[in-house]
């Protein structure tokens, strides 16, 4: 395996700009060894032997603990319109959002 080219601080300015991340100079002196870490680290998961080691979601086991759907009575029209300040049975009355233009 080749030995990686060492991340420059020209390489985090452009990482930034792909951003759209506005960093100082010290930002970027900072960011040039965390992410040289971390692309360390990326090359040490690399070498790892992975054959016959089977792909996953997630490294436990999860188990869904939501419960089952069920039909239940709703609220009723009358209920939910209450105490809204302003109404027009069966609708809410609320302000315009959308102006007259062709996409209204």
């Amino acid at each position: 395996m080749s030995t990686p080219k060492p991340i420059s601080e020209d390489d985090v300015r452009q990482v930034a700009k792909l951003s759209r991340l506005h960093v100082t100079d010290e930002d970027v002196h900072h960011f040039t060894g965390q992410l040289a870490a971390v692309l360390d680290y990326i090359g040490k998961l690399n070498e790892l032997d992975v054959d016959g080691v089977e792909p996953m979601v997630h490294p436990m086991e999860l188990v869904n603990v939501l419960r089952p759907d069920r039909e239940q009575p709703g609220i009723t029209t009358d209920s939910a319109l209450a105490n809204a300040p302003a109404k027009t049975p069966p609708f809410f009355k609320v302000p315009k959002v959308l102006g007259d233009g062709p996409s209204a």
